[in-house]
């Protein structure tokens, strides 16, 4: 769950200008994809919409494979033998040239999709999008507390008076059946 976390917290971070850097560079296969996990045309709202949406089902992480494909790809050629399992140096030693590509932002979201696919390399990774100076990611804000409203029918001092009676009433009712089953009991005792 902690990885479908950064990966919505890395779409979330790029800009709406990443984005649509992002989709303006796919090729047709690419954005025909793209394409079949959003409603409407093709646009930065819609892709936004679509992960929004399908953060449950598997679609947040569709698209964020086909946003970041080329930039996976070309991670993969440059670290070569060692893409399966990078260390941490490996990584850092490739992630500047697909930055300069590809943009922070894409390359956020790649390293978050593989998180979320579970590579070896998750906790490295994971590492980074926290703790790296470059590649973390921003800090989550923290969301005001909604307002709260005041839905009572009746004044403060009102509902006091209420609450006042009604426990008068309930230690009377407890008074009378205390005295019924104590009659009841002295009853059951003379025969």
């Amino acid at each position: 769950m902690q990885a479908l976390g950064l990966l919505d917290r890395s779409i979330k971070a790029a800009t709406d200008e990443e984005l649509a850097a992002a989709i303006e560079v796919l090729d047709d296969d690419h954005r025909e994809g793209l394409e079949s996990f959003v409603e409407g045309e093709l646009a930065v709202d819609s892709v936004r919409a679509a992960v929004k949406t399908g953060r449950i089902d598997g679609t947040m992480e569709a698209i964020a494979a086909i946003i970041s494909d080329a930039a996976l790809a070309a991670c993969i050629d440059q670290l070569g033998d060692n893409a399966d399992n990078p260390s941490t140096d490996q990584l850092k030693e490739v992630l500047p040239p697909i930055v300069e590509k590809h943009g922070l932002a894409v390359a956020r979201i790649m390293l978050a999709a593989t998180v979320a696919g579970e590579a070896p390399a998750s906790a490295i990774i994971r590492d980074l999008l926290k703790n790296d100076d470059v590649m973390a990611l921003p800090k989550v804000e923290e969301s005001e507390a909604a307002t709260v409203l005041d839905t009572s029918k009746r004044p403060a001092d009102e509902q006091d008076k209420l609450r006042a009676a009604r426990k008068a009433a309930k230690a009377a009712k407890q008074e009378a059946n205390r005295a019924r089953k104590a009659q009841s009991a002295s009853a059951y005792r003379r025969k």
